[in-house]
């Protein structure tokens, strides 16, 4: 089977996507900034029949979205970044310093020593002093086992057991590590890239030995087998060794989910066409592929403006018998949400509700972002009591970014507006922003507001308590 895609634009017509209607009553935003005078075009209404609906082609090349440009990050709103404090998330506070002294002297009175600190066992604590153990080469085994002994009912995560395997290859003790690892495989975990980031970095020497004895180790210890290969597979693309990622797949096995991994990565890496060479050796090695290694190859078109190469893969995807899944839709709607062409992204949305699939929360995000970097706020506002109704699985996230989109634009009686509609119908709001709106409503003197929705917020605490 032969991947190739097609360079050449495609020259099929336009097909008329929506039918004229006006929009019901019932969908009309009650939000101040969504007055009937203000609703857009109806024919940007979700309203396409099936048998209307046209190929995913035709609307990716005939879209006037043909420029993928991304927004400026001017245009977004800015995350703030934290103080790297000395706190863990539960409240210790924790000298990570004196901690690691301790542990790098051994010293026979550790455990004695550890005990006098009395320190709040806790997965973050513990997950901070093996980072740090793993950041200075220190063996962490012996505060492993203290932990065990100290606090008994502490029960260590899949995340904390993959620290220690790093661990413990960074101190060259792999008999330790094949015994941690069979009985990891009896409790039914699971590895993960960050277990294999002791081995050496990429063109190393020893780089190629360490991989083939971690493959040993994995080949006898049972069921973390599985997912030991295949995070390695994943941490060597990570790192740019795909030779040596291609060598464990000879090794064990040639799998779809392995390839995937390749594709992944070198999409990833822009690589669009290392990831096709990837592509057209799938079948050769009898492993067909799936979505995935369609929709990562698609991201990295769109990611990249190759509209062309992007209206080739959709057709190869069809003719090869794949139906486009929720990421497929999502990430052609998402691109074309960049190119501030919502209104032609929006036809791939009615594309997605015509053939019974639910959008991605994902989705939805970029409409209700796209509208507002695009000072569409009552379409943004339309949108999301739109989707009440089409997709009342995504009701309390749209409302919620709504209402934090809001405050970001300082625009704080609209974020409450907003919340207090949700509520008024019965959605709970994310709490994290429920507590922004409420603070910022306090600062700008509007306590009514603040205190009619602190008592709405109330009933859902006393429904969930009754419960």
């Amino acid at each position: 089977m032969h991947l190739r895609f097609p360079l050449e634009h495609l020259s099929s017509p336009a097909i008329a996507l929506f039918r004229r209607s006006n929009p019901p009553k019932s969908l009309l935003s009650p939000f101040p900034c969504c007055s009937p005078s203000r609703i857009p075009n109806p024919d940007t209404l979700l309203t396409t029949s099936a048998s209307r609906a046209p190929s995913l082609v035709r609307l990716l090349l005939h879209s006037p979205c043909r420029n993928f440009s991304s927004l400026s990050g001017s245009q977004m709103p800015q995350r703030k970044r934290g103080k790297l404090l000395s706190v863990d998330p539960d409240g210790n506070a924790v000298d990570f310093g004196e901690m690691t002294r301790l542990i790098r002297e051994d010293a026979s009175g550790l455990e004695a020593q550890l005990h006098q600190k009395n320190l709040m066992i806790s997965p973050s604590f513990v997950i901070g002093v093996l980072c740090v153990l793993n950041k200075e080469g220190i063996p962490a085994l012996r505060f492993f086992n203290w932990v065990l002994n100290y606090c008994p009912s502490f029960v260590p995560s899949a995340k904390i057991y993959n620290q220690l395997v790093n661990n413990l290859g960074i101190v060259n003790d792999y008999e330790t590590m094949i015994n941690l690892l069979t009985k990891l495989s009896s409790s039914g975990f699971c590895l993960t890239e960050k277990a294999f980031a002791f081995l050496p970095p990429t063109g190393s020497d020893d780089l190629a030995s360490s991989v083939a004895r971690i493959v040993d180790v994995l080949n006898g210890v049972g069921s973390c087998r599985g997912s030991g290969i295949f995070s390695l597979i994943r941490y060597l693309c990570s790192i740019n060794a795909f030779d040596l990622a291609i060598s464990v797949m000879e090794k064990t096995s040639r799998k779809t989910r392995y390839y995937n991994a390749l594709i992944a990565a070198k999409c990833k890496n822009g690589d669009f066409q290392g990831a096709r060479d990837v592509l057209d050796e799938m079948p050769q090695s009898n492993c067909d592929p799936d979505m995935n290694s369609f929709n990562y190859i698609l991201g990295c078109l769109l990611k990249y403006n190759k509209v062309n190469e992007a209206c080739g893969l959709l057709e190869v995807m069809e003719r090869l018998g794949f139906t486009p899944d929720e990421l497929t839709y999502e990430l052609l709607a998402f691109h074309a949400c960049k190119a501030n062409r919502i209104d032609s992204a929006i036809q791939f949305l009615d594309r997605m509700f015509v053939e019974g699939l639910r959008p991605l929360f994902k989705t939805h995000a970029a409409f209700i972002k796209g509208y507002f970097s695009l000072g569409r706020e009552a379409d943004a506002c339309k949108y999301v009591v739109d989707m009440s109704v089409r997709d009342k699985y995504s009701v309390n996230v749209n409302y919620s970014r709504l209402s934090s989109l809001f405050c970001n634009s300082k625009r704080v009686l609209e974020a409450g507006r907003v919340l207090f509609e949700m509520m008024e119908k019965g959605f709970r709001p994310n709490h994290s922003i429920y507590i922004r709106v409420v603070k910022m409503l306090l600062v700008a003197g509007r306590v009514d507001m603040a205190s009619q929705l602190r008592n709405m917020f109330g009933k859902f605490k006393l429904q969930k308590n009754s419960h």
